[in-house]
């Protein structure tokens, strides 16, 4: 994937439990890294993800280590809001965004 959106899985660890946690969402790809975002922060893998940092991303068949952290930088927040919704009206919504460094 190259600076584009698709759908991939992300499997975070319960914060509580340990346990594995996956879900499908639409990511970016963009300079190395993937991303994952949210309108807001009430979402489990967020959540799961922000209390232990290691996760796997899996798209094109193939599932990778990562290593999660938030965004705090709001340009490049905006600029995965662009790439995740191009030309769509919530491309301009605030995002609470996950940035995952594939190993």
């Amino acid at each position: 994937m190259k600076n584009q959106a698709s759908r991939a899985t992300l499997t975070t660890y319960g914060r509580k439990t340990g346990a594995e946690h996956t879900v499908q969402l639409r990511a970016v790809s963009y300079n190395g890294m993937m991303y994952f975002s949210r309108r807001n922060s009430e979402s489990d893998w967020l959540k799961n993800a922000l209390a232990n940092p290691k996760v796997k991303v899996g798209f094109d068949g193939i599932i990778r280590d990562g290593t999660a952290s938030l965004v705090n930088d709001e340009s490049l927040a905006k600029k995965i809001s662009e790439l995740k919704y191009p030309g769509e009206q919530r491309s301009q919504e605030v995002r609470i965004v996950l940035q995952v460094m594939l190993e």
